[in-house]
């Protein structure tokens, strides 16, 4: 019920302008104290095993200080449909489903009108490649990998791991998940401080990661194979971020992933879907509808689930 409710809030309401302006956003409050504590422990001078265990132990108090923090908030609020309203209110700002709708038709918007280059300025917003050279196909390539993978880190998992652990832990995975954007990255100041964070990230999303791509197979009508889905995410990188990628790609038959650039640096990644065609506006387009249809089934499961627990009882 309480999923159902954040889900709900979250697509009607987001996290408002005005509020974010007066108290931020949890993920920004996460973000400085990540921020904090790797000045405090990330030493350049000490051995890789030390920062290894300094990024572990830094990433695992942060982890549990989300969760207290979220469990102490349960515990103060009124045990009445008000407390409950406030409860969900906060789960719903650990949810992302109307801020990455808006984020990927932003970058729609712009190529519907030819305007290529405010396009790839909304979509270096929300992909970490360098956007600057990209033609139409690959801005759309790339926007739609980022709708795929955060449509699982920023909607499903919160929404799995609420179900299961409530807002503790909803939060204890947003803190897992905005750990992994910040410090698990390969580069010589991260690779040993993040590299426990990195990894505690993908056993976090191995399920949710499966789930979605579910989701997109169930959105498609089961127009796609499942078992190819499944083979093709094991070309990734990510153990799972290929996952909801993969099922995006074949519910689009376009080709996605493939060869980047990070920093002036090419980045040879293998295709996925490597037979279907360059993604276009109209796949940008009917991959913001398979998205939004995934998220409308998320809710309707949500839903099923609590009429069968009510029947139960």
């Amino acid at each position: 019920m309480l999923m159902l409710a954040a889900l709900l809030l979250e697509l009607l309401l987001g996290w408002p302008r005005w509020l974010f302006a007066r108290v931020r956003h949890p993920v920004v409050w996460l973000g400085a104290l990540i921020s904090l504590l790797e000045q405090r422990f990330n030493k350049p001078s000490a051995s890789d095993r030390q920062r290894y265990i300094a990024g572990a132990l830094g990433s695992l108090l942060l982890i549990g200080l989300s969760a207290a923090v979220a469990g102490l908030l349960v515990r103060l609020l009124p045990d009445n449909p008000f407390g409950f309203l406030l409860e969900a209110m906060l789960a719903s700002s650990l949810l992302a489903a109307r801020s990455l709708y808006q984020h990927v038709a932003a970058v729609l918007a712009p190529l519907r009108c030819q305007d290529v280059p405010a396009a790839r300025q909304a979509v270096s917003m929300i992909v970490g490649r360098d956007t600057r050279e990209l033609e139409e196909s690959g801005i759309c390539s790339a926007a739609l990998e980022s709708l795929a993978e955060n449509a699982s880190d920023g909607v499903i998992a919160p929404l799995f791991w609420g179900v299961l652990l409530g807002l503790p832990g909803m939060a204890a995975y947003k803190a897992i998940n905005t750990l992994d954007s910040m410090i698990g990255h390969r580069s010589e100041q991260y690779k040993d401080y993040g590299r426990f964070a990195a990894r505690l990230d993908d056993v976090a999303n191995f399920l949710p990661a499966r789930v979605c791509a579910a989701l997109f197979w169930l959105a498609a009508a089961g127009r796609i194979s499942f078992a190819a889905v499944a083979r093709q995410a094991d070309h990734h990188r990510s153990p799972n971020a290929g996952w909801p990628e993969s099922a995006m790609a074949f519910a689009l038959d376009v080709r996605l992933s493939g060869p980047r650039v990070y920093q002036h640096t090419i980045s040879d990644e293998p295709w996925l879907n490597p037979t279907g065609a360059a993604p276009g506006v109209s796949a940008l387009q009917q991959g913001l509808r398979l998205y939004a249809t995934a998220v409308m089934l998320s809710a309707a499961l949500l839903l099923a689930a609590l009429l069968g627990m009510m029947l139960l009882r």
